[in-house]
C-alpha cells in the first residue's frame, strides 16, 4: 500500500506494531490513542497537516466462537473497530480544515455472507462498512470522502497463517469458485484505495468497493 502511494508521489507516513525502517515509518498500536496522537506530533512537524488516511490494521484469532474469552474478543474488535475510530478521529481535523480528505477503510468480503472461525473479525470490519457510510454523509460537506474496499481472497500473511491452520479449507477449490481464477494480490487492493484517493474519485463516496475477483466470499 505505501510504495504504491509513494509511487503516486502521496507523502506517507505509516504506523504499524512492525513498521519497518521506510523513513517516517513509527511503531504504533491503533488501539493506543496516545501513541498515535504521538505519532500525529511528529507526522506535523515532519510531513504536515493529514488529509489522506487508510486504515488497514487487521488482526483474528481463528477460533470457534464457543472457545474465545472476551479478552481475544475485545482485542479484535479493538484493532479492527476502535482502532479505525482512533486512527479517523486524529485527523479529522486536518481535513476539515484543509476542506479536502480521503479516507479509505480496509473492511472484509466476509461481510457479505459471514466466515466460521472469524466471528469477532467479521462482526468489526461489518461495522467498519456501516462507520463508513456514516462518516461519508457526515463529512462530505467538508469536502471529505469515505470509503472501503473489503478484500477478498488475497494472498496476505494472515490469509496463509489461517491456511495452516485449517481454517481455509481446499485453497485451490476456492480460487477455482473465484470467476478470475486466481488469489487476490495485494497490489489489486492498493489500487482500489490508490483510485479512490485520486482526484477522479471525488465524486464516490460512502461506497463499500469490493476487491475480490467476482467472488463476495
Amino acid at each position: 500500500m505505501a510504495e504504491r502511494l509513494r509511487a503516486d508521489d502521496i507523502r506517507v507516513a505509516v504506523l504499524d506494531l512492525n513498521p519497518g525502517d521506510e523513513k517516517f515509518s513509527y511503531a504504533v498500536d491503533v488501539t493506543d490513542r496516545s501513541a498515535i496522537d504521538a505519532a500525529m506530533d511528529a507526522i506535523h512537524t515532519e510531513l504536515g497537516p493529514v488529509t489522506v488516511l487508510v486504515n488497514a490494521a487487521g488482526l483474528d484469532r481463528f477460533k470457534k466462537f464457543i472457545d474465545l474469552s472476551f479478552d481475544e474478543w475485545q482485542k479484535v474488535i479493538d484493532v479492527n473497530l476502535n482502532g479505525v475510530f482512533h486512527c479517523t478521529q486524529a485527523v479529522l481535523p486536518d481535513m476539515i480544515e484543509a476542506g479536502w480528505g480521503r479516507i479509505v477503510n480496509i473492511s472484509s468480503s466476509s461481510t457479505h455472507s459471514g466466515q466460521p472461525f472469524m466471528s469477532p473479525y467479521v462482526a468489526a470490519k461489518s461495522a467498519v462498512n456501516g462507520l463508513t457510510k456514516s462518516l461519508a454523509l457526515e463529512y462530505g460537506p467538508d469536502g471529505i470522502t469515505v470509503n472501503a474496499v473489503p478484500p477478498g481472497f488475497i494472498d496476505t500473511p494472515m490469509l496463509r497463517k489461517a491456511e495452516q491452520r485449517g481454517f481455509l479449507g481446499d485453497t485451490q477449490k476456492q480460487i477455482n469458485e473465484t470467476p478470475v481464477r486466481r488469489m487476490g494480490r495485494p497490489e489489486d487492493i492498493a489500487a482500489a484505495c490508490a483510485f479512490l484517493i485520486s482526484e477522479e474519485a471525488s465524486y464516490i463516496t460512502g461506497q463499500i468497493l469490493g476487491v475480490n475477483g467476482g467472488r463476495n466470499t
